[in-house]
């Protein structure tokens, strides 16, 4: 009698020590067999510390018993948080599973999936030198789907006459202008940031993520997001996820409940980023530079994520793996790469390159001069043994260089385009100029027609043939085919009126037209010439405003005159018989079919143009 009492005591205090388990949020999502990187699978949900874990495996709706062998548990370990569980499982073979976390007598269940990988997914092609991508942002784009511009589990809705406001473009939209992308001769994608934002304001620009796992509904679906990839693949077309893992949002579940203190950086009051990354590389600089740089926060609701926490960071391999293999993408874009922690961002990296060696990821290095953002490319000896694992990084100072070169008359010594050939000088500083991310603007800056002497169109396409022929993988900011100009005349470098909707149908007239054309010409011409994806370049400047160079190797070159003066200039063919003796002087220009010959003297190339000669053995 008394062990019976007993035994029903402990019954009872077993119950109330255990309170029942809950489970909230499983990531990742699901997985796969055949992968490289381990299964480690967050749980959040309600006291879910110390929970027993079991796995059994469904089969046509039915739970089967006894062992399971296609999904093992295996280590298991809590965080500071009761709420979180983290355990490592074994992925043997496709199928759905029934995990069980246990507590006492108390459960909670969740049923996780393990699908077949794609056949041959590791081996995936990435963007190259041989690509344009194409800058879209996304709530800005088009909207083509209005019925989720608004919807109820978001703060933020649809407003399109607040310029900060949510416009409503959306995956539907991207979708509906494929053809008009591929038309254009871009041949890959970048799309700002999709995944969930919810903020209740500026929540638009998609930069402060509060669910890494699920698409915002205000831009569609996970499946709708998928198809994207595979209708753009079905159109030649490549498309890179835009990831941020330096913040995340403070509308984030988990800031509701951390999983340690030490997920994010926390100072006693907040504290910005002091923006000098510069600091990881500075042998002057103080800890306290350093430390603000990768810890201080972005901006008030973004949160400074942690990757010195390995659970983070195991988080984030885990998740940029995922949407590779879930929607079959074909590269990344990092967002203010230099502000995470420097090492734990170069094994996030090196751990997404062991899953697909192959792939492409371009990094937002936003500084100057050369040496501080070829410090950030993989395969650069710097001085202090780093390599970041990143292959592609942003060139802005070439940027700079055509934008400083064509905001002015530039008829001054070092103006005009000796800014250009100053910064190709630089080019040895970098492990491979071909994978140097080149562009004109993005959603960061003002647009390059704004930029540029008296919104010239003459110079928008001087740039563009710059940009189409130089080293490197170019990339266009939606809207600049329509060489559109800010919304706001008096400040176009206000990012919200300069993030306007693409113009469709009636709002696109005869001059921006004629600049599609001229950008599809060369953009098209372009994907066949080999010589400028991996050829080499010589240049030669004239104290004229003007630039020559040539993208040659052994059987062929392109040669490239740019004139950024008012008045017509001789091309100096005598000068460049270093190179052109190498090959027939006799060729053509590719946009206009016109036979050119180098031989001559007499070569007059126009005020404000450029001149584009194919040359052959």
């Amino acid at each position: 009698m008394k062990k019976s009492f007993f035994l029903v005591v402990l019954l009872l205090l077993t119950q109330l020590v255990f309170a029942a388990p809950k489970i909230q949020q499983v990531e990742p999502l699901c997985w796969w067999t055949e992968m490289q990187t381990p299964l480690t699978v967050m749980f959040h949900g309600q006291d879910l510390k110390d929970a027993q874990v079991s796995v059994q495996q469904i089969v046509n709706g039915k739970v089967m018993r006894g062992a399971c062998h296609g999904l093992v548990p295996g280590k298991q370990h809590n965080a500071e948080s009761p709420n979180y569980l983290f355990v490592d499982f074994g992925v043997f073979q496709p199928g759905t599973y029934r995990i069980t976390l246990k507590k006492g007598n108390k459960k909670a269940t969740w049923d996780y999936s393990i699908a077949e990988r794609r056949k041959d997914s590791r081996n995936r092609e990435s963007f190259t030198s041989a690509d344009v991508v194409y800058l879209i942002m996304s709530d800005r784009f088009v909207d083509g789907d209005e019925t989720n511009n608004s919807t109820k589990d978001t703060k933020e809705k649809a407003d399109k006459t607040n310029v900060n406001g949510r416009f409503g473009g959306d995956i539907q939209g991207i979708i509906n202008s494929l053809d008009h992308i591929a038309k254009l001769g871009c041949t890959a994608i970048w799309p700002t940031p999709m995944l969930g934002d919810d903020e209740a304001a500026w929540s638009y620009h998609g930069y402060a993520c509060s669910d890494y796992y699920h698409i915002d509904p205000r831009y569609g679906s996970n499946a709708l997001y998928a198809q994207m990839v595979q209708l753009a693949h079905e159109k030649g077309i490549k498309i890179l996820m835009d990831m941020v893992p330096n913040h995340c949002g403070a509308a984030h579940w988990w800031m509701n409940d951390l999983p340690y203190q030490n997920w994010i950086n926390q100072f006693p009051e907040f504290t910005n980023t002091n923006n000098v990354f510069t600091a990881n590389y500075d042998i002057n600089a103080s800890e306290y530079d350093r430390n603000l740089s990768n810890r201080g926060w972005f901006d008030h609701p973004m949160p400074d994520m942690n990757l010195e926490n390995p659970d983070l960071l195991k988080y984030f391999q885990q998740w940029a793996i995922w949407w590779i293999e879930y929607a079959n993408l074909d590269g990344l874009r990092v967002d203010t790469y230099p502000y995470i922690e420097k090492q734990p961002g170069a094994d996030w990296l090196a751990a997404i390159r062991k899953e697909y060696p192959n792939i492409n990821i371009v990094g937002e290095c936003w500084t100057r001069p050369a040496p501080a953002v070829a410090y950030w490319q993989s395969g650069v000896k710097n001085f202090d043994g780093f390599d970041s694992n990143l292959p592609t990084v942003m060139d802005f100072p070439t940027e700079e260089a055509i934008r400083q070169a064509l905001e002015n008359d530039g008829n001054y010594w070092g103006g005009g385009l000796t800014r250009v050939y100053d910064a190709l000088t630089m080019d040895y500083m970098y492990a491979d100029v071909n994978k140097l991310f080149t562009f004109l603007g993005n959603h960061d800056m003002s647009r390059i027609r704004d930029a540029v002497k008296d919104k010239d169109i003459r110079r928008v396409k001087l740039a563009y043939v710059l940009l189409a022929t130089m080293r490197g993988i170019p990339q266009v900011l939606y809207g600049d085919e329509y060489a559109m100009i800010s919304a706001n005349k008096e400040d176009p470098n206000n990012h919200s009126y300069l993030r306007a909707p693409l113009p469709q149908g009636d709002q696109v007239n005869a001059e921006m037209q004629d600049m599609f054309e001229f950008q599809s010409r060369l953009f098209n011409w372009r994907k066949d010439e080999k010589v400028l994806h991996t050829g080499r370049t010589m240049h030669f400047l004239s104290r004229n405003n003007t630039y020559a160079f040539f993208r040659y190797n052994e059987d062929e070159a392109v040669f490239v005159f740019a004139n950024a003066s008012e008045e017509p200039k001789l091309v100096p063919t005598a000068n460049y018989q270093e190179i052109l003796s190498k090959y027939n002087p006799v060729g053509f220009d590719p946009l206009s079919g016109e036979k050119i010959d180098l031989s001559s003297r007499e070569i007059e190339v126009k005020g404000l143009s450029t001149l584009i000669v194919k040359l052959m053995k």
